[in-house]
């Protein structure tokens, strides 16, 4: 089986509908569904049993946070690559998981672009092919678009004792042990940020600094914190920007002058002749 999607849900019924849509009206039909919910009370295990159907395992019990709810999931997955689907977020079209395992695929990691909801407002996240750890420490990669290697998280399951970046620390983690990254170029999921706006950002920011200290190196975070620095300075943009038109203009000039040369010749050759 190629491809288990792990959905974990709280009390949101309306979201958990949306999600379900998308799934099951996919064209893709290698994959296994499993809902893991928080022991909800507004429906949503009512929602869940009405399509249970379409789950090849489900469970609706308290749990102790997001990360040990997609733990549970993770141990009864049975697919290659896993994808973790929230309630309230929802894939890009029926036809996008085909499309998506249509493609040469053998890294560890698949990360995908996606499409970020808030409010009424859409907006388009792409990533680029070439995945820097800049890129990957300063805003990492969107969990609902990322298909990751089953095997690599059976044996190292989230780190529950975080409540927000244990994701994020995963991801790190793989790339410095030089596991494999690789970009599909098609938006897999549109991830609802409705909510989220409830996530401390002080703890946000106390996780990810602390995490990164203890698994990220310090020179490598010292040169991290000087890409950052620049880039949101708008230096190394503008420098970027100047080596490209430095290549361009050196080309400029140095076609000139080649074709001022053999103008110069071909003028000679016409003015000896004439002699």
């Amino acid at each position: 089986m190629k491809l288990s999607i792990i959905t974990v849900n709280l009390n949101n019924r309306v979201g958990l509908q949306k999600t379900i849509d998308s799934v099951v009206s996919q064209t893709f039909k290698d994959f296994e569904w499993i809902v893991i919910d928080g022991g909800s009370t507004d429906g949503s295990k009512e929602l869940i049993e009405q399509y249970a159907d379409h789950f090849a395992y489900w469970v609706s019990e308290p749990d102790k946070g997001i990360y040990n709810a997609m733990n549970k999931g993770i141990k009864v997955a049975n697919g290659e690559y896993l994808l973790f689907l929230n309630s309230g977020d929802w894939l890009y079209g029926e036809n996008i998981l085909e499309e998506c395992f249509a493609i040469n695929r053998n890294a560890n990691i698949l990360y995908c672009d996606c499409v970020i909801k808030k409010g009424s407002t859409f907006v388009n996240r792409n990533y680029s092919d070439n995945l820097s750890f800049a890129e990957l420490y300063d805003t990492s990669l969107c969990h609902q678009s990322t298909l990751i290697k089953a095997i690599l998280l059976k044996d190292n399951l989230y780190d529950e004792s975080l409540k927000i970046v244990s994701d994020w620390k995963f991801f790190l983690q793989k790339a410095l042990e030089g596991r494999s990254f690789q970009h599909i170029d098609i938006p897999l999921s549109v991830y609802n940020l409705e909510g989220v706006s409830s996530i401390n950002p002080d703890l946000l920011m106390d996780e990810k600094k602390n995490i990164g200290k203890c698994i990220v190196p310090s020179c490598i975070l010292t040169d991290v914190d000087l890409i950052n620095r620049l880039d949101k300075d708008w230096q190394l943009k503008e420098i970027m920007k100047y080596r490209e038109k430095k290549r361009i203009y050196h080309k400029i000039i140095t076609t000139t002058i080649t074709f001022i040369r053999l103008l110069d010749k071909l003028i000679s050759r016409k003015n000896g002749n004439q002699r």
